[in-house]
């Protein structure tokens, strides 16, 4: 390697430094340090004692802990295609030639800007029970629903009942499908005009359009926003956190795998069975993105490609 290279070679290190550094100190350190942690009974307090396994032994036997990975799971399952399909939709009609479009467009995406704090307060007084705006709109159609069917219907008590409060939290989640919203709007504007107008030559109709056309060519842009919905509901925390005011929800309805790390990590000051918790949690989210990547391989389409 001549002089020349090693000093190209010496100017690329020095570009690159700062985010080396940072990497191997926020990112490597904690990942390695977490790891060693996993296997140690560690308060924090006092110095790690390592135990081996006996984090994990513990982690395959506790109710509570499954619990929690269940509540993730179906949260995820529920949110994450329902996230998607809204946001979807609304991009295609807010793509469309409407009056003010710019205006609805900016309606549609500022909720998303929301602090996560703020909108769990907002959403805590819209899901109240008795004097929340959801169940002030529900109350009419389920009044009459009740009349026609003879059965009593009532608006539910979303984050008191346990059957309905993950569902309240879906709905709180809704509030946030401005984000990929306006990424599924860039992808459509990306998408060539001379495919629409060809199919319209061959006759094609609005579905055919968008069966055909729209989807395929947006297929990287639906995988991208469906992978990082799906590592945002496996972390969520101060939503139902705040919620529940540091609790679990009624019957443990709303606690999920980052709140249970929390709370062993920074309330139990159990902070190796947290690391192992945690490490489960990474494990996780790797190969649930690893399959739903394997999957989605021979569904994506790349221009050009």
């Amino acid at each position: 390697m001549s002089a020349a290279d090693l000093r190209r070679l010496g100017t690329g290190f020095m570009f690159i430094a700062p985010w080396l550094v940072g990497f191997l100190a926020l990112s490597l350190y904690p990942f390695l340090s977490s790891l060693y942690l996993s296997t140690c009974d560690y308060s924090v307090l006092a110095p790690a004692v390592w135990i081996g396994p006996e984090n994990y032994t513990a982690l395959s036997r506790d109710p509570i802990f499954w619990k929690a990975a269940g509540n993730t799971v179906l949260f995820a399952m529920v949110s994450v295609p329902l996230g998607l399909v809204l946001s979807f939709l609304l991009a295609l009609l807010l793509n469309a030639e409407i009056p003010a479009r710019g205006f609805f467009r900016t309606v549609f995406f500022l909720p998303s800007l929301m602090p996560l704090v703020c909108l769990a307060v907002l959403w805590l007084w819209l899901l109240n029970g008795d004097l929340g705006l959801v169940n002030a709109c529900l109350r009419p159609g389920l009044q009459t629903l009740s009349d026609l069917l003879g059965w009593h219907l009532s608006a539910p008590n979303w984050l008191q009942d346990p059957r309905f409060a993950l569902a309240g939290l879906v709905l709180t989640g809704i509030w946030g499908v401005g984000h990929p919203m306006v990424i599924f709007l860039a992808g459509l504007q990306e998408v060539p005009r001379h495919l629409y107008e060809s199919a319209d030559i061959d006759g094609a109709s609005r579905w055919q359009k968008l069966r055909h056309i729209t989807l395929p060519m947006l297929s990287p842009v639906i995988y991208f926003n469906g992978i990082m919905a799906l590592i945002g509901c496996f972390q969520v925390f101060a939503v139902p956190y705040i919620m529940t005011e540091g609790g679990d929800g009624p019957e443990r309805s709303l606690l999920f795998l980052a709140t249970y790390l929390y709370q062993h990590a920074f309330e139990y000051w159990n902070m190796g069975y947290a690391c192992a918790i945690g490490l489960f949690l990474f494990a996780l989210i790797l190969v649930l993105t690893l399959v739903a990547s394997r999957i989605s391989s021979r569904h994506v389409h790349y221009e050009g490609a």
